[in-house]
């Protein structure tokens, strides 16, 4: 559920959604996303000073908070 709404928010932000990809790394009480795109999309993403990318791991630490659980979204080169 969480990677699928990272991945419907990024995907919707990008000029190549079709090179988002979205990985987790799920434990019970944590879960890791790792989020790659294209290389020209990175400044999309994080947005100017890093309010983007601030505002997505604020809505997702709220979804994860509602399961019982703490998400970390990192951006992966």
């Amino acid at each position: 559920m969480m990677n699928a709404f990272v991945e419907h928010i990024i995907r919707a932000l990008v000029d190549h959604p079709g090179e988002v990809l979205i990985t987790s790394l799920d434990g019970r009480r944590n879960v890791i996303i790792e989020l790659r795109c294209h290389s020209g999309d990175m400044g999309r993403v994080i947005g100017k000073n890093g309010k983007t990318i601030g505002a997505i791991r604020t809505l997702l630490s709220g979804l994860a908070a509602k399961q019982g659980r703490k998400a970390v979204l990192e951006v992966v080169e």
